[in-house]
């Protein structure tokens, strides 16, 4: 087993001792972590030419957004719901063309957008999560 395959199975085992002790609105705030990380790998990917490596992170990022589309309440959120639905597909679309074309431009969009997901579900008072 070489250093990296090591290093990413201890990360894993610690990720899923927090998840197991999370609260519904840590383990979104953990999968918006996990996706802005992944991302930023398939960047450094590009830039070190790792096409694997690249579709590997994009694809982890995809199924992450998955996770998080799962998790919206259509019923109970409404419109709120149904935009992140919206946006959720729009990022997987704009994943999906960067990891083709290599873009970093489109991963920084997505990232940004993450980024202000995140900021808004940091927001909520805890006394409502």
């Amino acid at each position: 087993m070489n250093q990296m395959s090591a290093l990413d199975q201890y990360k894993a085992i610690g990720v899923q001792s927090k998840m197991t002790d999370a609260s519904p609105h840590q383990m979104i705030t953990m999968l918006l972590d996990g996706a802005l990380d992944r991302i930023a790998v398939a960047k450094g990917a590009i830039d070190r030419h790792e096409v694997a490596r690249k579709g590997e992170a994009i694809g982890r990022t995809i199924a992450i957004i998955d996770s998080m589309r799962a998790s919206l309440d259509h019923q109970g959120g409404g419109e709120i719901a149904a935009n992140l639905g919206s946006l959720y597909d729009y990022m997987e679309s704009k994943l999906v063309e960067a990891n083709t074309t290599s873009n970093k431009e489109m991963l920084d969009e997505v990232s940004t957008l993450l980024k202000e997901i995140k900021a808004g579900w940091e927001s909520i008072p805890s006394d409502m999560r």
